[in-house]
């Protein structure tokens, strides 16, 4: 009885980490293949390229961000500060550092997708013929839009830039928090690119073409608009292509409130998602389309510390074969993240961050009541809690 049991409480949990396991050792490796060429651009290709920034009470980060994209774009460039709902200055900072703004004030209208939708409305109805998303919180390289220029020139229809959020502060928690989104939103979306898949849309520096939201238009409105936009990009068979060399820069929250507040919200908005898309993915797989493999396994997969904690229990259990699983699963994780260090910018500090894991996962357990909540919640745009300094 005891036997069955272990048995049965094994296939559980290689069940529920079976897919974040793939996942990483798809993309993990295929961070050793070799970049994939890019088709030349065509000669005279010209792009109308607006950029939409939303805001939400950003008064004290909207300026910066601004400048950067003006740096960026050059004095022609089209930015667009959509200030949404916004309660402080936000508005008239856009607008001191030389952005257009749009005030959008509808109580109704709640989250990040109703502003990027009213911008994307605004844009293209100017004759735009690509939009690109850039946070007010964020900062951008000066190569960003002409590489984006370039990638459309080369016919890709939506792309995305390198998002990288960076610790501002000292405290180990946060830095490995920043070691671990390097990891999601650098090493996946590389690893899928030189796959040839899809590369995803990570909410912050991406770009899409006219003629792709006028056939799929941007009616995605959870917390996690931008991984329910691309579920309907990649069901309608667009593929996101990644731009390594354009980089968008945020800070992490400084306040822990504020961290805790924004972790709960992505990580219980992607559950939402899962529970609303994972069986329209299972249907389209069995008919062959074998290429929603990925964006299956990367949707229900557990985030990464849930599922180490995981690993961990079941490598305890007393069966030869699951401790094998999880061992090796353990050493997937591991190339991983040792992937990630090596794509920051201090792979040895990275390295002694490791050692304060054990705290990280103890924390993230902590937070899975916020996790639920952020699950059932409705998309309002919630200002994340930050220092009140630039």
């Amino acid at each position: 009885m005891t036997h069955l049991l272990f048995t049965l409480l094994g296939a559980v949990l290689v069940l529920v980490t079976l897919p974040l396991v793939l996942e990483l050792l798809l993309v993990t490796a295929a961070n050793a293949l070799p970049a994939r060429r890019r088709k030349p651009g065509t000669e005279n290709a010209r792009l109308d390229l607006a950029i939409i920034v939303p805001a939400h009470n950003e008064e004290l980060l909207v300026g910066r961000s601004v400048l950067s994209l003006r740096a960026s774009a050059g004095p022609s460039g089209k930015i667009i500060v959509v200030a949404h709902n916004c309660a402080d200055g936000t508005a008239a900072q856009a607008g001191s550092a030389g952005a257009e703004v749009l005030v959008y004030n509808d109580p109704e209208a709640r989250g990040k997708g109703f502003a990027l939708r009213h911008g994307f409305e605004h844009a293209l109805a100017a004759g735009a013929n690509a939009v690109m998303v850039v946070d007010a919180d964020s900062v951008v390289s000066s190569n960003t839009v002409s590489a984006v220029g370039a990638a459309f020139a080369a016919g890709a229809t939506v792309v995305q830039c390198r998002y990288e959020m960076e610790s501002t502060t000292d405290r180990s928690s946060t830095q490995l928090a920043a070691l671990a989104f390097r990891g999601f939103n650098v090493v996946r979306p590389r690893g899928r690119e030189r796959l040839g898949l899809s590369s995803g849309i990570l909410g912050n520096g991406f770009a899409i073409a006219r003629t792709v939201l006028e056939t799929i238009p941007y009616d995605a409105f959870s917390v996690v608009e931008d991984l329910e936009y691309h579920l309907h990009l990649v069901m309608a068979g667009q593929k996101v292509r990644y731009l390594e060399e354009a980089v968008i820069r945020a800070d992490f929250p400084e306040s822990r409130v504020g961290e805790a507040v924004q972790r709960s919200r992505w990580e219980g908005g992607r559950l939402l998602t899962a529970r609303r898309w994972a069986l329209p993915l299972v249907g389209n797989i069995l008919f062959g389309r074998l290429r929603l493999i990925e964006p299956l396994c990367d949707l229900s997969g557990l985030p990464l510390a849930y599922g180490v904690f995981a690993l961990l229990v079941t490598v305890c259990l007393p069966l030869t074969w699951l401790r094998w699983y999880a061992g090796a699963s353990l050493g997937v994780v591991l190339a991983h993240v040792l992937t990630a260090a090596w794509a920051g910018p201090d792979f040895l500090n990275s390295l002694k961050l490791l050692a304060m894991s054990p705290w990280y996962i103890l924390r993230k357990l902590w937070m899975i009541p916020g996790v639920l909540r952020g699950s059932s919640a409705k998309a309002a745009w919630v200002r994340t809690e930050r220092d009140n300094t630039l």
